[in-house]
């Protein structure tokens, strides 16, 4: 049976089954980071998921916070400035009313919502349209934390771009005393809503139901507010290539592959400036996204200083992901080895060649083709599959608070990179992982700001391990030559009696 219809108030028929998440909470409360963190993890579920953040409708129709009437973010508004308030709220609603429309599963409304009046008019809307509303009340007492998020609204927020520190923190101190005047927190126990302090230290859930809502709650259990830096790197060449049974050791250049990374993860750590050398360039430099209904905007990345966080390495249990760790022990680096980071089982295909392939399976490209985040070969898994087994070192990913580095095949690491950039599922096998770069991932309230390091050249540098053996070997051929030579020489034949 078809899901029933019903008419939202633009007049258009939409299908019941969508849920509402609702941000609530004063400034400063990490709400924001909160809304794109589960757009993240849901996009990555393959649930059609998008956030819809109340300011930057309000930058579209108003500007930015240094054009707005003084009384704007007041506890005194006069009608134009209440109207004006209320512009921006029917636009973001009418746009999230759309995005269920065109068939949208889940949509995260980033906003204060600080009173019980409030929330109550955002229920009754969605509630006709029989959208399922979860709303998720952001509280915090820890003053490091709310300076922290102060600081990076004031890094990454375009509302505070050209401003002063001091000036933001003035201002937003200002908005918060506004706001706890009119606060209301959420006491209605009828209610589906999930309450937080700090950000994962106390977790209250009232009325939650259905698996979309109960994964959502999962993922706010695990996740925490602390600034870290996630690395990337595949690992190196193993002396059987092409053979996933061989599970081989690393050949003469993976184990020079190794200490070349090693020594650069270790001193990007501490001169996230400086570090620069003849072997190492910054390859793709990319800017922070800021996720807003009406496109991205973009800023410069900064230096992050992570000196004073510790580090932990992730490989697989594949012999050349642990032994391409190796070095980092040598530092006093925490190394954890997760069977769950292996690279993708290629079934009955592994070691075949690409001819091989072609002749037993013919219509394989085609079928790939048409779903490559699907496909897989008999008694082989799909990137699916992957993503499957990968969920438990996403929820360990979200809760370490250290700064992590990531060493495994490049299918396993197009699946994470995926998850922490929101791509969707069949985006994943597209992600370019290359071998030699170093991918750095600063994970944002406003977006995520990403770094690509290429410290190594394989092709050089196997072109140079060629010629080096051959250098060798014609030496040793040499030697060879000289000492037969030297024998026939030095022994005379017989003279006839």
């Amino acid at each position: 049976m078809a899901p029933p219809l019903y008419t939202t108030q633009t007049g258009r028929l939409w299908h019941a089954g969508q849920i509402l998440v609702v941000t609530v909470g004063l400034p400063g409360r990490g709400k924001t980071h909160l809304a794109h963190a589960i757009q993240r993890y849901l996009r990555w579920m393959g649930v059609k998921c998008q956030v819809y953040n109340l300011a930057n409708t309000r930058r579209e129709i108003l500007g930015r916070i240094d054009q707005l009437p003084q009384d704007y973010f007041g506890e005194r508004r006069n009608n134009d400035t209440v109207q004006l308030h209320q512009q921006v709220t029917e636009r973001l609603e009418a746009q999230i009313e759309g995005f269920f429309e065109h068939g949208g599963q889940v949509a995260v409304y980033d906003a204060y919502n600080s009173n019980q009046e409030r929330r109550t008019a955002v229920q009754r809307r969605f509630e006709a349209m029989n959208v399922q509303l979860m709303f998720i009340e952001c509280q915090c007492d820890d003053e490091e934390m709310i300076e922290r998020n102060i600081r990076s609204m004031h890094t990454f927020n375009p509302d505070f771009e050209g401003w002063d520190l001091d000036k933001v923190f003035q201002h937003l101190r200002e908005r918060i005393a506004q706001h706890e005047i009119l606060y209301e927190p959420i006491t209605d126990r009828s209610c589906p809503h999930v309450q937080l302090l700090n950000l994962g230290q106390r977790i209250v859930v009232n009325h939650v139901h259905g698996y979309l809502q109960n994964r959502i709650v999962l993922f706010l259990m695990n996740m925490h507010s602390r600034e870290r830096i996630i690395y990337f790197a595949r690992a190196g060449e193993a002396l059987v290539e092409h053979l996933y049974k061989a599970d081989a050791d690393l050949s003469s250049l993976g184990v020079t592959y190794a200490e070349r990374l090693c020594q650069l993860v270790m001193s990007l750590r501490q001169h996230p400036d400086k570090t620069r050398s003849s072997d190492m360039s910054l390859s793709q430099e990319h800017s922070v996204s800021y996720i807003a209904p009406n496109g991205e905007q973009v800023k410069p990345l900064q230096a992050i200083d992570t000196s004073h966080h510790e580090l932990q390495v992730w490989c697989s249990t594949r012999k050349r992901s642990e032994r391409t760790a190796a070095p980092f022990r040598e530092h006093g680096v925490r190394v954890v080895e997760l069977s769950r980071l292996c690279e993708m089982n290629p079934g009955i295909v592994d070691g075949m060649s690409d001819e091989e392939i072609l002749a037993r399976f013919p219509r394989h490209r085609e079928e790939r083709d048409k779903d490559p985040y699907g496909f897989r070969f008999p008694r082989a898994e799909s990137y699916h599959d992957l993503a499957i087994r990968l969920e438990p070192v996403i929820m360990e990913l979200e809760r370490v608070k250290e700064d992590v580095l990531i060493i495994a095949q490049s299918s396993v690491l197009r699946c994470l990179i995926a998850y922490l950039q929101g791509n969707k599922p069949h985006e994943i096998p597209f992600i370019q992982v290359r071998e030699g770069d170093l991918v750095e991932i600063y994970p944002q309230a406003f977006g995520i700001a990403t770094r690509v390091y290429s410290f190594w050249d394989p092709e050089k540098e196997r072109e140079r391990r060629d010629s080096q053996f051959a250098r060798q070997a014609a030496r040793h051929l040499a030697k060879r030559q000289a000492a037969a030579s030297t024998s026939e020489a030095g022994s005379s034949p017989e003279e006839p009696r």
